[in-house]
């Protein structure tokens, strides 16, 4: 299958992890914003790859103040899929200088990060190599911009205030363009609306439909219809299950962006369309489904269901 990332960063990134043979499955950003303690932008002042990163906090952005001398020295959400021999799960900054950081403080007294690959976004240049929906999936944001969105999505996972104001000028501003592809000139805007998009999923924000909808509708751009699908999870009218619901029984949807769909069916219990969704089970893809890439990448084994695995576990849960 065709990988379906953003922007590909994994290159500069990931090239020590890509020989190795431990691979791991990779949590989804919600799941690690939920269970971090603290979201900081720190100075990468030096690492190894067995015994961790030190690093220097440069802001305290949100949850639990860290000293600015910390060290990292594990991983808050690592499920090892296969092991081999001595090589375990390495951290991995070269070439790094400063990155924003979710952590966890570990049983060492330490900060741990997700997973080798996950849990932390690169800062290069003023821009940041973003993760909003999965590490697979990245998008470039000005750092502006990223500290204030993810600072309100760290706080509303942890029961806190954010600030309502800047999220509905920035969601009103690029949802009302039109959506962007990935064209040269498109990029930027494509990145900010990703960013608006994925920010509704985030913040469960649920005045925005109609904005929404050009983007679940949005052939040309898989990327979009995704991000549109995940903002309209907590969309439970009529209306709103019958758009996903016309994604799900198009043969055209990427068979990725129709497992989003069903999961964000899935939110509204939608009994009432149950006969529906087991007469399209029939005739839905079994083809292997996820997000693609290079066998040797070490979240390999991310799990992912088929279009007729969603559409039956649904069902089973009717």
């Amino acid at each position: 299958m065709k990988r379906l990332n953003i922007y590909f960063l994994m290159g500069f990134l990931f090239t020590g992890l890509s020989a190795m043979a431990t691979t791991w499955d990779e949590p989804w950003q919600d799941k690690i914003i939920r269970e971090a303690d603290s979201f900081v932008l720190a100075k990468v002042l030096s690492f190894d790859a067995e015994k961790g990163v030190e690093i220097k906090i440069l802001k305290n952005l949100a949850g639990k103040e860290l000293p600015v001398q910390t060290k990292i020295t594990g991983f808050y959400l690592l499920h090892l899929c296969s092991r081999s021999g001595n090589e375990g799960p390495e951290f991995y900054f070269k070439g790094v200088d400063s990155c924003y950081f979710f952590l966890k403080k570990n049983d060492k007294g330490n900060q741990a990060i997700a997973t080798p690959t996950s849990g932390y976004a690169v800062l290069k240049d003023g821009n940041v190599y973003a993760t909003y929906r999965h590490s697979y999936h990245q998008a470039i944001v000005l750092s502006d911009t990223y500290e204030q969105t993810m600072t309100a999505i760290f706080n509303n996972y942890h029961g806190l205030t954010y600030d309502k104001n800047f999220i509905k000028s920035y969601v009103e501003k690029y949802l009302s363009l039109k959506p962007a592809g990935f064209s040269k000139d498109e990029i930027p805007t494509f990145c900010a609306q990703h960013v608006a998009l994925e920010s509704i999923y985030h913040l469960q924000l649920t005045e925005y439909y109609t904005l929404i909808l050009p983007f679940l509708y949005h052939t040309e751009n898989m990327h979009n219809q995704i991000s549109a699908a995940r903002a309209l999870t907590w969309y439970h009218s009529k209306e709103a299950q019958e758009a996903l619901l016309k994604m799900i029984e198009d043969k055209k949807t990427n068979i990725f962006a129709q497992v989003i769909c069903i999961w964000a069916l899935e939110d509204s219990k939608p009994v009432a369309q149950k006969e529906k969704l087991t007469k399209i089970a029939k005739d839905a893809s079994t083809e292997e489904n996820g997000f693609g890439g290079n066998i040797m990448d070490p979240r390999v084994c991310t799990s992912f269901p088929t279009v007729k695995g969603a559409i039956d576990a649904m069902i089973q849960k009717l």
